[in-house]
């Protein structure tokens, strides 16, 4: 067997950040389904598995002073790449290694400590079965008691319709000769024959329909790694669960955050049907059947203790919001898994007002008298939509009141700055205050790094002149109708406006949340 056992391997994954891995987050969803967290205000440790090109660890180990983050990946190309980056950034609470999952498991790298968190994000269902019992040895090895695993994957039975696409598109590519992303763009354009020949399985089969379409328009990137890897298979909840059983490691909740809701997705009736199967693995498998669930994101604890009522909102009180859109802009009609969920206006409206002041804690949310009568417990339900909308972001603030980070973040965040003119594989900064990554179109991170590398703000004609010669060098132009604009006054017009957007919008976000 080859090195990469099957996995895709001969082009490198998306540069992807997902902040639901972050320590922040993972502690949100156990509260708010009623689980204890891992305590942020003193040292903790962190492992991510199969780190891909490292962006998610990179942002979190700069963004959280408190812990010390490691995390594996088996592609030299990978390691190499984030350890240039972990260089440049002196990030020095990051370990970075090339080892598989079994080297790992087996315990063959020295000195490595018990982990509060481990991380792996979609790829159980992408590597072959003798790799996810490595992944649950390594856990049952490593994981400290009460610590908490991220577990994200392909499940069923959301992915049944496409089954017989993966299965065409890997044996198509073992057939073609060439680069793995060579091959995807020849299998698109074959199954884009096939619908056009009206196949049955394609014509038939109208749930097929959006994911053809993603499949179309996807980054090869992420396509080659989701369909063309030989032990692809999803999974549904009670296998994961029964996998995961001899690391000890209990269900607590979702790192999709309204899932902590059910009234926002379940019905009563549907409620009631599930609440009469007495198994916890098939009520939650259950879900999956009434939504379609095609992607899981479990969050599973090495012996997760419960609290009361009076303990949950102990901890929620905690929990502070900051705000990334202006207040203006803000909606309160959200686009979940489960369906669209519509806020309650005034409630929604207050807390954004509050938030427009700067952030505050749910304590000190359901103590303004403009929102009467509410508790935290009802405030977090809000917070947990605003988060899933990207309206707002939530952190707790141990650890990161001090400023004692600020300097490894600001390292960081130059650090991607200084690699614009390369191309724009980082979308992600850093925030301090969050614990967390924001993410950011093209010319707010060229200008935020404009404004990083000045130390100041400098005046509106030397922002606008210092933008211009960056976009030049990084062979970047705007966009006038979705086409780039290659008129040069037109050009300067539109580079203007996006600084006039920036200084009004979105500084005074980046500033709040301690980027700059």
């Amino acid at each position: 067997m080859a090195w990469n056992e099957g996995y895709v391997s001969d082009i490198e994954y998306t540069n992807g950040f997902y902040s639901d891995l972050s320590p922040h987050h993972l502690n949100f969803s156990c509260i708010l389904n009623g689980v204890e967290p891992v305590p942020l205000d003193q040292p903790y440790t962190y492992f991510e598995l199969g780190f891909g090109r490292g962006q998610t660890l990179h942002v979190l180990a700069a963004a959280n002073a408190n812990g010390r983050f490691y995390g594996n990946d088996f592609n030299p190309a990978h390691v190499a790449g984030a350890r240039a980056l972990a260089a440049k950034a002196q990030s020095s609470n990051l370990t970075l290694l090339e080892n598989s999952f079994e080297e790992l498991a087996q315990g063959r790298v020295p000195d490595l400590p018990q982990f509060d968190f481990i991380t792996l994000h979609g790829i159980y269902t992408w590597v072959n079965r003798e790799n996810r019992q490595h992944i649950v040895d390594f856990i049952a090895r490593y994981l400290k008691p009460g610590g908490i695993v991220s577990l994200s994957y392909n499940a069923m039975p959301g992915w049944s319709s496409a089954l017989p696409l993966q299965r065409l598109l890997l044996e198509f590519a073992a057939s073609f000769p060439g680069r793995s992303d060579l091959q995807m763009q020849a299998g698109i354009a074959y199954v884009q024959q096939l619908q056009n020949l009206q196949a049955g399985y394609i014509a038939d089969n109208p749930a097929l329909a959006p994911r053809l379409n993603a499949l179309i328009n996807s980054d090869p990137h992420y396509s080659v790694h989701e369909y063309l890897n030989q032990n692809w298979e999803p999974l549904y909840h009670t296998d994961v669960m029964r996998d995961v059983a001899g690391a000890k490691l209990d269900f607590a909740g979702s790192a999709d955050l309204p899932f902590a809701f059910p009234a926002l997705y379940l019905n009563a009736d549907q409620q009631a049907t599930i609440d009469l199967l007495p198994d916890a693995a098939m009520r939650e498998m259950m879900k999956d059947y009434f939504l379609n669930t095609s992607f899981r994101k479990d969050v599973l604890v090495r012996g997760a203790r419960r609290m009361g009522a009076v303990r949950q909102a102990e901890c929620l009180a905690s929990v502070h919001l900051a705000m990334l859109v202006p207040r203006e802009k803000m909606v309160f009609t959200f686009q979940t898994k489960a369906g669209v969920v519509t806020g309650n206006e005034q409630v929604y409206g207050a807390v954004c007002d509050a938030l427009a002041t700067g952030p505050h804690s749910l304590a000190d949310l359901a103590a303004l008298p403009s929102l009467p009568g509410q508790s935290v417990q009802s405030l977090a339900e809000v917070a947990a939509m605003l988060v899933t909308g990207s309206q707002v972001v939530m952190y707790f603030p141990a650890g990161a009141q001090d400023g004692s980070g600020d300097a490894a973040a600001r390292r960081l965040n130059q650090a991607i700055g200084a690699q614009l003119r390369y191309g724009d594989g980082n979308r992600v900064l850093c925030s301090p205050l969050a614990g967390s990554g924001i993410d950011t179109e093209f010319i707010d991170r060229l200008l935020f790094s404009l404004l990083i590398q000045e130390g100041e703000q400098p005046d509106l004609a030397t922002l606008q002149a210092q933008a211009a010669s960056a976009m030049a060098h990084c062979g970047r132009r705007l966009l006038n109708e979705g086409a780039a604009c290659d008129d040069e006054a037109a050009h300067q017009q539109l580079l203007n406006a996006a600084i006039e957007e920036f200084l009004r919008e979105k500084l005074p976000v980046l500033q709040q949340l301690r980027m700059l």
